[in-house]
């Protein structure tokens, strides 16, 4: 079984304090993502590099395909959870 997702490699409030609204979006248009909600704790750069994971996986999981998201939708900053 492989991990859902890459993980974290910034905490939310670091990633509060380090990183640039204008360099996420910039990052978001050269990829071509449209983004609805989200802050700067859910940037792509608070995460661990997907490709890396994968490659520390190889013996668990065969790879069949890649997706890139294009329009990618998350609770706002002050949104509160679903019951």
């Amino acid at each position: 079984m492989a991990s859902h997702g890459a993980g974290r490699v910034m905490s939310r409030s670091a990633a509060f304090k380090t990183l640039d609204k204008a360099d996420i979006a910039a990052n978001l248009v050269d990829k071509r993502i449209t983004l609805m909600g989200s802050d700067v704790d859910e940037a792509p750069m608070a995460y661990k590099d997907i490709h890396t994971v994968m490659a520390a996986q190889n013996d668990l999981v065969e790879v069949l395909a890649k997706f890139e998201p294009r329009i990618v939708r998350m609770a706002d900053a002050r949104e509160k959870p679903e019951d």
